[in-house]
């Protein structure tokens, strides 16, 4: 990470679970990190958890993935503040798993799921991309993805989730091959976690008492991936607990 020291990270979804432990790994190992999130006064309460040396060079910005225009203005600030980004993290997600594809009067909820997992991380990885050709910064981008992006496991409260979590193992592969075309030396990784303790499966007793990684888990992942060298494309990094079965 000794290379990333002073560089410029952002990370969606950063007030909680897998971004609020992403945010605090990457500003304690010395990059000047902006947790974008809608309920932003948590990731400000973040700076409690860490030393005090890296409390400063974490930052703190209201983002709602959904809403286009709140992206730009995100990526905006960091700019006007730091000149842009050098590693992106697409954290933020989404389940919405009380709501089945074929149950009534479900489209707003359908659709929240697509415009965070899907459609926010398309549009936020276009603005990092287009931060890192301008400053000709050889960058990463990393998509928090799913085992459920791989595999589609048999329950009836899964909706679209894995369905955007397959458009996330895709949209990794063409964003690869555009990097690739253009010449440029920017990394894409899909990190596609099992079952991790976060807000995402609630405080279902079933789901707790299976194999189960923790947030941190998944951070130290992203550190590894960042970690290595240059010449070194870790395109698919799957993380599962020992003793799970379902993928």
């Amino acid at each position: 990470m000794e290379r990333w020291r002073g560089k410029v990270a952002i990370v969606t979804g950063a007030s909680s679970g897998i971004g609020a432990a992403t945010v605090k790994a990457l500003a304690s190992a010395g990059m000047i990190t902006f947790g974008l999130a809608r309920r932003v006064e948590r990731v400000e309460a973040l700076k409690d958890e860490l030393p005090e040396d890296a409390r400063e060079r974490l930052h703190a910005l209201r983002c709602d993935v959904t809403k286009e225009e709140d992206i730009l203005a995100a990526f905006r600030e960091v700019e006007q503040r730091c000149g842009g980004v050098d590693v992106l993290i697409n954290n933020a997600g989404v389940a919405r798993s009380s709501v089945g594809v074929l149950d009534a009067k479900n489209t707003q909820e359908l659709r929240d799921v697509i415009d965070t997992n899907l459609v926010g991380l398309a549009l936020c990885s276009r603005e990092a991309y287009q931060s890192m050709k301008k400053r000709s910064v050889d960058g990463h981008i990393v998509h928090i993805n799913s085992i459920l992006g791989h595999k589609v496991i048999p329950m009836n409260t899964l909706n679209v989730y894995p369905a955007t979590k397959y458009g996330v193992t895709a949209l990794t592969e063409t964003m690869r091959h555009e990097l690739r075309m253009a010449g440029t030396k920017i990394k894409v990784t899909s990190i596609s976690p099992g079952l991790v303790r976060t807000e995402i499966i609630g405080n279902s007793g079933v789901l707790n008492d299976m194999p189960i990684l923790e947030p941190e888990d998944i951070a130290n992942g992203i550190l590894y991936v960042l970690g290595t060298p240059p010449r070194v494309q870790v395109h698919e990094l799957m993380i599962k607990p020992v003793g799970e079965s379902l993928g």
